[in-house]
């Protein structure tokens, strides 16, 4: 150690200034000479001059070991404060990771698909897409959202709080609910399959029970053709003949099917069973050539070259039982309707004929009904036919040509169908009525004379307009202002007022 004062015992003021004038030299360790006070200085201004430096040497001893010995006298410990810092830094980080700010998604009244990272307003409708596997967003109440959307558009922030729902909820959750979806479709699944297979048996089993009970799945065209081998074959009893008739009568209500019986031959084989001696095969024939040619012209020509219009017409004209007659007729009238050149045929051979033959027998009202209802068909098909001409502008269309070839009306004239006509206005059934007098409409130009000169018409007129009056006031008071009585009581004055 160097003394800090003047030592006075050795050496004298000047002494003590020179060894208090050495310094250490702080990188060899060794004390060097900083300067040597003059001579001249007088010795009451040496002491403070010394006792100074002495403070200044002491001073930078104290830093230099200080320098030297930090570890040993430093007041903090660097290595746990470099630890706790990094664990300020990794705990900030996570906190940032769990609380990360996520992109606000803007949903509209559409469904749009959802990128991952994307906030969900509160109360938006969200779905699970099954077939691409992304989530759809879309508003589901206009109102709820109004302001919050406004607020959107001007740039404010929805308040969300980013602590509730994180990405990996919102992915867990996502996954709980694929998972909950495909639980509850499988649930739905295998309940459906049961019920399926409580009500239906599977086909392999039935195939398997068809094959041991020799059953044999035939169409239509089979059938009808085995139907007909069945009627044509001399070994088939009458039931039998019988029974095939009735189930061949179902198949050709359909316009194909009386189109395949007529490709394989069976339509003649059908017509020839009207030449049967047995009444029965008759009416059941008769039963299916009506319901083959109704609507069906293809089959109709087949018929008429087929000769069936004159077997029926052969029917009609002999004695045969009421029911044979009526399915006859009804197959006559389906022959005849809609085809021109039939209802010619049918004149040519008598057929107007036969049909007041017919009316004019006993109990046979039923039948007159059907009959008279086939005269005014046939006598409004031709005005049809001329009114569309007219109306096209057409005068010479083929089928045009054809009907003003059937001289239908000088044809009822002639056969006194005038007088039939109106003697059947005495029949008690307001159907048949209504039909009869459609047809005196209808015969009115033709049979106008012959109608005025007869009082009996006169007489059945005025007493059915009496009749009709007050049963159409029946109707009024019940609340029907177009009533059925009504309308008859019309067709009865339009014919007075035309008579008179």
């Amino acid at each position: 150690m160097f003394p800090l004062g003047l030592d006075t015992a050795k050496g004298g003021p000047q002494q003590s200034l020179h060894r208090a004038g050495r310094t250490l030299d702080l990188q060899n360790g060794e004390l060097k000479s900083l300067a040597m006070a003059p001579q001249s200085l007088p010795p009451s201004r040496m002491a403070p001059l010394g006792m100074l430096f002495g403070l200044l040497m002491a001073s930078c001893f104290t830093f230099c070991l200080s320098r030297q010995n930090l570890k040993e006298f430093a007041l903090t410990n660097p290595e746990k404060s470099g630890t706790k810092e990094t664990e300020r830094k990794e705990t900030r980080t996570e906190d940032e990771l769990d609380t990360e700010v996520l992109e606000v998604f803007h949903p509209t009244h559409e469904w749009q698909a959802l990128r991952p990272g994307q906030a969900v307003p509160a109360g938006s409708h969200v779905r699970l897409n099954l077939q691409t596997g992304a989530r759809e967003v879309k508003l589901q109440y206009e109102d709820k959202f109004q302001n919050n959307l406004k607020g959107l558009k001007k740039g404010k922030r929805l308040d969300i709080n980013t602590n509730t729902y994180t990405s990996e909820d919102l992915k867990s959750a996502l996954a709980k609910f694929k998972e909950g979806t495909d639980i509850k479709s499988s649930k739905e699944d295998k309940a459906r399959q049961a019920e399926v297979k409580r009500l239906f048996r599977p086909i392999e089993e039935l195939k398997k029970e068809f094959d041991e009970l020799n059953v044999v799945i035939e169409t239509d065209m089979q059938i009808m053709v085995r139907l007909i081998n069945k009627f044509n074959s001399s070994n088939s009893s009458l039931e039998e003949k019988i029974a095939a008739l009735f189930d061949l009568e179902y198949y050709v209500h359909q316009m194909d099917n009386a189109q395949d019986l007529l490709s394989f031959g069976g339509l003649q084989v059908v017509i020839n069973g009207l030449n049967s001696t047995e009444s029965l095969v008759k009416e059941y024939a008769a039963f299916v050539l009506g319901a083959a040619f109704s609507s069906n012209p293809k089959v109709q020509v087949e018929a008429i070259e087929g000769g069936a219009l004159q077997k029926l017409l052969v029917i009609l004209a002999t004695e045969q039982p009421l029911s044979a007659k009526k399915k006859v007729l009804f197959a006559l009238c389906s022959l005849l309707r809609h085809f021109p050149y039939a209802q010619q045929q049918f004149l040519k051979l008598g057929g107007l004929q036969v049909l007041r033959s017919l009316v004019q027998e006993k109990n046979t009202e039923v039948l007159s009904v059907r009959v008279v209802t086939l005269l005014y068909d046939l006598v409004t098909e031709k005005m049809f036919a001329e009114e569309e001409a007219e109306l096209t502008r057409d005068t010479s269309p083929e089928k045009l040509q054809q009907y003003r070839q059937v001289h239908l009306l000088p044809g009822l004239r002639e056969q006194g169908w005038c007088e039939i006509t109106a003697h059947l206005l005495a029949l008690p059934e307001h159907d048949a009525r209504e039909k009869v007098l459609q047809t005196l409409g209808a015969l009115l130009v033709t049979c106008r004379d012959h109608y005025r000169q007869d009082p009996q018409l006169s007489r059945m007129l005025v007493s059915l307009q009496a009749e009709y009056q007050a049963l159409a006031t029946l109707e009024l008071q019940e609340g029907e202002d177009e009533g059925y009585f009504r309308e008859l009581l019309g067709s009865i004055d339009g014919l007075l007022k035309e008579l008179r």
